[in-house]
């Protein structure tokens, strides 16, 4: 092949056509030469470039309509679209019928609108600074704090209102006129809460014209998390009649060698002699010895309610928490191990399937207090029957219950709650009913307290106490005779 001839020498023919490019490379192998070939939409390069430009000037055009659109929605109140409506009605009229009186409407509808614009400048001026004097307060009990503002701007602010959240309500202050540096402190005091954990915050700047045509809001990012602790009251010493020794509580299991003295029976063959009584071997002239009662640990646990239909009224669930609270906290003073369990929320689908329980454990009160605070009765959650016989799962060996619950508990649905528990635990029934009075009932091996006011709580634990000691003791003394 010669040089003349070889596609080699065709490359500067590429310049002569339009979009078509060749490059070539030829193998050592064969010495044969491999051409490829790339097509440029040259000719067309340009409208393509048109339509994306149209195309991007389209997006950031709807994008400033969409952001002008939601601008207007927050800054212009009810008051400024009528106010507007009027002034393009009127100059519209005006113009086209020759009327006077709708063009000078038209104009002062106008003028009135470009008035309120300044009084929107300075929103963003503000330094905003909460201060709360507590972050726990009991259920009932107002919360006071102060609100610093400081004008961190180089002019000068103008009146306005700043909005504070305070869970579903809202608190507005006012804002005086305050010159660059300069700030100010008011003083806050929010109503009486009640239980649960609110949020106060975050301050919100509002500026707005005194007509009320045009509104405009600055927000911060300042929250506080309050928690509103139910209200308690101070109880005995969670017992309920059980005797209480060195060791714990003694249970109703009977056992040969103890530290909580139960009876005395005749000896028989195996008996331990250190537990030979004398005196009362002397007396009947047979060998007797001392029976005593298993200790253990004391174990305690409080189990609340929170089906909504167990309750009459919100009050009374209330009622039903603060109980479950003051026997709780009496019980970390106590020293007591304690468990604190509530049903938890099912969804409706698996509501027959599924079996749910929360257990709140502290070690101080105010951790047991902070558990309380974000119950909230449920509309689908488990029976107080089940949620007792899962508490009983979860945890260790009970020697006191306490069942909290409502006036719409039936008390077969008691019993069938205190059943859950072993025999060896005593279980005690709290049922609120703010429209019965105090008062104490036995319901098999169940015990009922019925209370009114949680005060009614302290009284009637003291009457069971007092009542158990006294049994207790007459029992001892039967058994010494």
């Amino acid at each position: 092949m010669s040089r003349a001839s070889s596609p080699l020498t065709r490359a500067p023919a590429r310049e002569a056509t339009e979009g078509i490019t060749f490059s070539a490379g030829m193998t050592a192998a064969e010495g044969s030469t491999t051409f490829m070939t790339r097509v440029a939409e040259e000719r067309r390069g340009w409208l393509v470039r048109a339509v994306v430009a149209v195309l991007r000037a389209a997006r950031h055009v709807r994008a400033g309509v969409v952001a002008a659109t939601h601008w207007l929605a927050e800054t212009v109140n009810p008051a400024g679209w009528l106010v507007l409506a009027l002034a393009t009605a009127g100059l519209a009229l005006g113009w086209t019928l020759g009327w006077v009186e709708a063009l000078v409407a038209g104009f002062a509808s106008l003028v009135l609108a470009l008035m309120s614009v300044p009084f929107l400048f300075g929103a963003r001026g503000y330094d905003v600074s909460v201060r709360l004097e507590h972050e726990r307060v009991v259920a009932g009990d107002p919360l006071r704090g102060e609100i610093l503002i400081r004008n961190v701007g180089a002019r000068t602010a103008l009146p306005g209102r700043l909005d504070l959240p305070v869970g579903p309500g809202l608190v507005e202050l006012g804002v005086p006129l305050l010159r660059p540096g300069h700030e100010v402190a008011r003083p806050l005091q929010i109503p009486a809460l009640r239980r649960g954990v609110v949020t106060v915050g975050p301050p919100t700047a509002v500026r707005s014209d005194p007509v009320g045509i045009l509104r405009r809001e600055h927000e911060w990012d300042e929250r506080h998390e309050i928690f509103v602790h139910p209200r308690t009251t101070a109880v005995p010493a969670t017992s309920a009649g059980l005797i209480r020794d060195l060791e714990g509580s003694p249970s109703r299991r009977v056992v040969d060698s103890d530290m909580s003295f139960h009876a005395i029976r005749e000896y028989v063959p195996g008996d331990a002699r250190r537990q030979i009584h004398w005196k009362s071997t002397a007396k009947t002239g047979r060998l007797m010895v001392r029976q005593f009662e298993e200790t253990r640990r004391s174990r305690l646990a409080v189990v609340l309610s929170v089906a909504d239909d167990d309750y009459a009224t919100d009050d009374e669930f209330e009622l039903g928490v603060s109980a479950a609270a003051s026997l709780a906290v009496q019980a970390l003073h106590d020293g007591r191990d304690l468990d604190v369990v509530t049903g938890a929320e099912i969804p409706r689908v698996v509501q027959n399937r599924m079996r749910s329980i929360e257990v709140l454990r502290a070690g101080t009160p105010r951790g047991m207090l902070d558990g309380f605070s974000r119950l909230n009765a449920l509309e689908h959650t488990m029976p107080l029957a089940d949620v007792c016989r899962l508490a009983v799962e979860a945890s260790d060996v009970l020697s006191l219950a306490f069942v909290v619950c409502g006036s719409q508990t039936t008390p077969l649905r008691l019993r069938q709650a205190a059943l859950g528990f072993e025999t060896a635990t005593a279980v005690v029934a709290v049922v609120c009913d703010q429209k019965a009075h105090p008062r104490i009932q036995p319901l098999g091996e169940l015990t009922v307290l019925t209370i009114g006011l949680l005060d009614d709580l302290t009284s009637l634990l003291l009457r069971s106490s007092q009542s158990g000691v006294q049994t207790g003791a007459r029992a001892g003394a039967e058994a010494m005779a």
